[in-house]
């Protein structure tokens, strides 16, 4: 159906892993979105991009040695594993490495094709020391740094739109000037000790659509100014809708659908590569929240339609 605006799309079945009974966080929408999006034909040829998962040595160069041996052993003392919010069993641990892999695989893919999407990713409260906020590796940090590391990029940016602020991505790279980090968030939710990113704007509580795309349009061209980048990493995350479960502010569904055209459109407009990540969004209705995620999906497609046909 959209083989001429192919967008590639990453996922693998342990995305989704095993939690307790009654747990809060809603693991299943990742293979719901999978099915979803395979059922909607949104993925190319009906084939996903199947990652590896990170090896240590990715790993590491985000976060702290002690702390990554302490996930792949599945052994993270009791008080982080709080902080993050999981059991820090097999299961949990392979689900980080492997949506940790998909994300940089997604960069890959992004620097080839112009987009890819990741139906995960977006893990931003993960910090250099040890997650947090349901995250245990932060993927894009690392995606960033194993790209860096090979070489295939200097610059990147990270355009954060997930309710929450994205503090353990701004942790990673503060300092950084090859780095910039840009979150706009519901300023009075998690978390409560934010740290600074490049740019942060913290939005009042009820923003609807268009304070929003209006505030997001007018930074947008001085984020890309100033970061120059030679990839962009966009969490788009779903939780500013108006009926999350951890959301403060009042996006519609149409609100999303905008803003991810918007942020895809001006950057693939630039020439320049761009990998989405799901990011943040909680809901008992599996169904709802994984139809909703896939924003992001059906918005890659019609940026990438919409050029094909210029182009054409």
């Amino acid at each position: 159906m959209f083989a001429e605006a192919a967008v590639p799309i990453v996922h693998h079945p342990a995305y989704r892993a095993e939690l307790p009974d009654g747990h809060r966080f809603p693991m299943n929408k990742f293979r719901r979105v999978a099915e979803l999006a395979l059922a909607e034909g949104l993925v190319p040829g009906g084939r996903f991009h199947r990652p590896r998962p990170a090896p240590f040595e990715w790993v590491a160069l985000a976060h702290e040695r002690a702390y990554v041996e302490q996930v792949f052993a599945a052994d993270v003392p009791p008080l982080i594993a709080r902080e993050i919010g999981f059991p820090m069993t097999e299961s949990v641990a392979l689900r980080g490495r492997c949506a940790t892999g998909g994300t940089v695989l997604t960069g890959y893919l992004a620097l080839e094709h112009g987009l890819a999407c990741n139906t995960a990713g977006g893990s931003h409260h993960a910090r250099r020391a040890h997650g947090a906020g349901f995250c245990v590796f932060n993927d894009v940090a690392v995606a960033i740094r194993v790209m860096q590391a090979d070489g295939v990029i200097r610059r990147a940016l990270v355009i954060d739109l997930d309710v929450h602020q994205g503090d353990g991505t701004a942790d990673i790279f503060s300092g950084d000037p090859d780095v910039f980090t840009f979150s706009m968030h519901s300023e009075k939710n998690y978390p409560v000790r934010k740290i600074a990113s490049s740019l942060d704007i913290g939005l009042e509580d009820g923003t609807e659509d268009e304070a929003y795309l209006e505030q997001l349009a007018a930074a947008l061209p001085y984020v890309l100014n100033e970061a120059r980048p030679d990839i962009v990493f966009y969490n788009a995350g779903v939780d500013p809708f108006a009926g999350d479960k951890l959301g403060r502010l009042s996006l519609s569904r149409d609100g999303l659908r905008r803003r991810d055209e918007h942020v895809i459109g001006l950057v693939r407009a630039l020439g320049l590569p761009l990998a989405g990540v799901l990011g943040g969004g909680y809901s008992a209705d599996i169904d709802e929240l994984a139809d909703r995620h896939l924003t992001l999906l059906r918005a890659a497609i019609a940026v990438q339609s919409a050029q094909a046909e210029r182009v054409g």
